[in-house]
């Protein structure tokens, strides 16, 4: 019988959509609508002036019939749509940050609010209200602009704006990196250790908040599931992958709830499900130089060798047949954390993979087991397939990914706009994090997979008093429940500067100056600068000089960092002020049917002078013959001092 294709209902998509930071006032460009997108050419990301982009969140509305198929993307053309959308910022509101509330090592612990000592609660929150628009290609004007939200009354911090395209789907811009404090109070406090990333008397321009519409087809209005946008910090490396991206974390969560959301892969595919586990590993050569001297092109680990590839997909060719590589698979396996031990001992080891430290890391002593991230269940799960043979070969890929939405057909674009928003974001290191943090990972964050679940405006959120503990977070009338305007964002670092300038590598140098790392996919630690790249791709000059420049990497926050003794605050003070100057690591031309040099290198781009002179000046001494760096430079600090200083914040109970 022929499907009734009538649309009953729609829906927003991506269900949650991520907006980025930049300091440009005109410039934008809109997010990954793919996971595989082209990589854009050097400076696409910077304005004519050098300021970074703002990276605005795209909005669309599919239309589904009674089935739950869908039917057509509704604009303007085929429909009556409004928009609306409430952004806010509640992290001076808020309780501090000093660790996740949910694991094991925080069961006992309590956090005071941000700013405890100021009464006016409300006036604490930047909160614009709410704002509306429709038709196409619309922009500009007050009725657009969240620029209404004060700081204690007083100070004026926009959030950003909403327009549409030329086909009337919605565009949200945020904030253009405002970060202060109206009294010019201090942005640490070094005898009191929390005060990290909870500055007193400080705002910044991050936000999140619901997005709705109201949609009729032929005069009948029909209902339209609400998605919800985050205002995240920039992203210096747009395209390398996280190792545990926020997709997979939600995957995790939806495939082992009871009854399962998801369902886990089956069957697994090498190409589809294992490869992108082991393929970051490679990816983070760009922004680590651990990971490129084990994962990088040419060495043990390089996941991107299609010979190497071959061997790690191929199953027996009959059954019963001899496995040739099940024992590398094995191997492999072994490399990585596991959820849960499989032997006695707990695996807290630094150098198991996937060398990223865990949510308490920094907060609580370094013998527990959450100090160092571990595969999820899933991560498990596919990889445990693998090694068994259960798993489809499906290498090499049959056919090549999308690079934009328009090669899909649109039944399967709702699914890969929630993909992509969320896949180029982290689940690494809740400490707290880049985009958002570990309310994430709690099922009643959700009314379906993907969708934050929404208080009704107007109703109040509970008064959870002077402190929150880990318990009370926790509860059934906690915070973990339907969300308002400004609830995600509000767990975040105050302000995203002071956090960013520390989310660096080599907090252990004696061990190892670059392993583990934080967040080096959004964050970058150790670089390939454009001055060896071009030793490295120059084929006229000699072969080691070449691989000794391509090899080499320099510290990504040379640009910002301060030799302040024991003082932290001008180095932070410093990516507040120019976080807009710092490089971008962008897609360069390689070397073509080379074993040691990829054709595609991801290079450091530096755009403001006075940023690109502090670099030169910083990586001569990296780079100056009879010198050799100490571990200490070459994990990225500018002294001794230096390093000691920030690690007492990082690493505080240690």
């Amino acid at each position: 019988m022929p499907t009734d294709r009538t649309i009953v209902r729609a829906a927003i998509h991506p269900a949650i959509g991520i907006a980025r930071i930049g300091n440009s006032l005109t410039g934008y460009f809109i997010g990954p609508e793919v996971t595989a997108p082209q990589p854009q050419a050097a400076d696409y990301y910077r304005d004519p002036q050098g300021a970074i982009k703002r990276q605005a969140a795209r909005f669309r509305i599919y239309g589904y019939d009674s089935a739950g198929e869908v039917v057509a993307e509704l604009t303007p053309d085929n429909a009556d749509i409004t928009w609306t959308v409430h952004v806010a910022n509640r992290k001076a509101q808020w309780y501090r940050f000093t660790a996740a509330l949910d694991i094991p090592e925080s069961a006992d612990a309590s956090v005071i609010r941000r700013n405890a000592d100021y009464a006016d609660r409300a006036a604490l929150a930047i909160d614009p209200g709410p704002r509306s628009i429709r038709g196409k290609s619309v922009s500009g004007g007050d009725a657009h602009s969240f620029n209404t939200g004060t700081f204690k009354g007083k100070t004026v911090v926009p959030l950003g704006e909403i327009r549409t395209d030329e086909s009337g789907r919605l565009l949200f811009l945020g904030g253009t990196g405002q970060s202060g404090s109206p009294s010019g109070a201090p942005i640490i406090i070094p005898a009191d250790g929390d005060s990290f990333n909870n500055a007193n008397d400080w705002y910044d321009d991050t936000s999140d908040g619901p997005v709705t519409a109201t949609v009729s087809i032929g005069g009948n209005t029909i209902p339209v599931d609400a998605a919800w946008v985050v205002v995240a910090p920039p992203n210096y490396a747009p395209d390398i992958i996280g190792w545990r991206t926020m997709y997979d974390l939600l995957c995790d969560l939806y495939v082992n709830t009871s009854p399962s959301w998801l369902k886990s892969p089956n069957p697994v595919s090498f190409c589809g499900d294992v490869l992108p586990i082991l393929h970051r590993l490679s990816n983070l050569q760009w922004v680590n130089q651990g990971y490129a001297t084990t994962f990088g092109k040419g060495c043990p680990m390089d996941f991107d060798n299609p010979e190497f590839l071959r061997r790690l997909a191929q199953r027996p060719p009959t059954a019963g047949a001899y496995d040739t590589f099940r024992e590398l698979r094995q191997s492999i396996y072994n490399m990585f954390r596991p959820p849960k031990p499989v032997i006695a001992e707990p695996v807290i080891w630094p150098h198991v993979w996937p060398w990223i430290y865990g949510d308490a890391y920094g907060s609580y002593p370094p013998t527990g087991t959450g100090n160092m991230l571990t595969m999820t269940r899933l991560q498990q799960t596919i990889l445990h397939s693998w090694v068994e043979n259960d798993f489809v070969s499906d290498w090499p890929p049959k056919s090549k990914a999308a690079v934009t939405l328009d090669e899909l057909p649109v039944a399967a674009q709702p699914a890969m706009l929630d993909e992509a928003a969320p896949h180029f974001c982290l689940a690494d290191t809740f400490h707290p994090g880049c985009e958002m943090t570990w309310p994430m990972r709690h099922m009643t964050m959700y009314d379906a997979p993907f969708r934050i679940k929404h208080r009704p405006a107007g109703q109040p959120e509970p008064d959870y008093g002077p402190t929150l503990s880990a318990a009370q977070a926790l509860a059934a009338d906690g915070p973990l429940f339907a969300q308002g305007p400004g609830d995600i964002s509000r767990w975040m670092a105050l302000p995203w500067q002071g956090d960013t300038a520390f989310c660096r590598s080599g907090y252990e140098a004696q061990y190892d100056p670059y392993l583990p790392t934080f967040w080096a996919a959004r964050v970058p630690n150790q670089i390939l600068d454009e001055d060896d790249y071009e030793v490295a791709i120059n084929t006229a000059l000699p072969r080691d000089q070449r691989l000794t420049a391509f090899r080499r990497r320099m510290p990504w926050t040379r640009t910002i960092d301060v030799d302040g003794g024991n003082d932290t605050a001008p180095t932070m003070m410093n990516m507040v002020a120019g976080f807009g100057t710092l490089g971008i690591v962008e897609a360069r031309p390689g070397v073509k049917n080379d074993p040691d040099f990829p054709e595609v290198m991801f290079v450091e781009t530096i755009a403001h002078k006075a940023a690109k002179a502090q670099a030169l000046r910083a990586s001569a001494k990296f780079k100056a013959p009879g010198r050799p760096p100490s571990r200490i430079e070459l994990a990225g600090w500018a002294s001794e001092e230096q390093y000691r200083a920030f690690r007492a914040i990082r690493v505080r109970s240690q």
